[in-house]
């Protein structure tokens, strides 16, 4: 394996790189799956039905809170990757941690909001809106969750072999997977809540 010490560590192998790239494009299909989601929303968000509307269901506080964890979370795992870059493991290790618990403090209040619908009457089955803006709002919580565990199984592998070119590189998949989520999350506030709440 040849190492090219004039790059980051996780560009340094033409492995690295293959995966980054790899990668990005997975980024391509995911954008693909919460498009879809997104137009299907934008089609159902009238079909209410008997059920309630966003702007009987939706809550401010709740969705500012979500809003700040997963941003802050963006901004911890740019400093984990900046201190990766430095070579900087303690530092790097303990972002990359603030960032996993402040993503699982993200699906607490996402857990709260579902139960808030449910007993507010706005269930799975209750009308075509609830229904996509719950699979909407679970699909990013599903990736939320999946990235919680694999964001976990950095963090042991770093604390374990170190940064490596191969360690550095999952660890820099792993923030753009991370700052993907917030950016979808963005588009959620924006055009599910904010809207939603007019």
């Amino acid at each position: 394996m040849q190492i090219d010490k004039t790059k980051p560590l996780e560009y340094s192998t033409e492995q690295g790189r293959l995966n980054i790239l790899g990668f990005w494009i997975f980024i391509g299909a995911e954008v693909m799956l919460f498009a879809t989601l997104f137009a299907s929303y934008f089609t159902l968000v009238d079909r209410t039905g008997s059920g309630p509307s966003g702007s009987e269901i939706f809550e401010l506080t709740p969705v500012l809170i979500e809003t700040l964890l997963l941003l802050t979370s963006s901004f911890t795992i740019g400093l984990g990757v900046h201190a990766m870059r430095l070579g900087r493991t303690k530092a790097m290790l303990t972002f990359f941690i603030i960032t996993l618990v402040l993503g699982l403090a993200f699906l607490g209040v996402e857990i709260y909001e579902f139960v808030h619908y449910v007993h507010v009457g706005a269930g799975l089955q209750t009308s075509a809106f609830t229904s996509i803006l719950l699979t909407t709002l679970g699909t990013h919580g599903l990736h939320v969750t999946f990235g919680l565990f694999w964001g976990t199984m950095i963090v042991m592998q770093v604390m374990k072999r170190g940064l490596t070119p191969a360690t550095a590189n999952k660890s820099f998949i792993f923030s753009l997977y991370w700052h993907f989520l917030d950016v979808v999350w963005i588009f959620i506030f924006s055009f599910i809540y904010l809207k939603g709440m007019m």
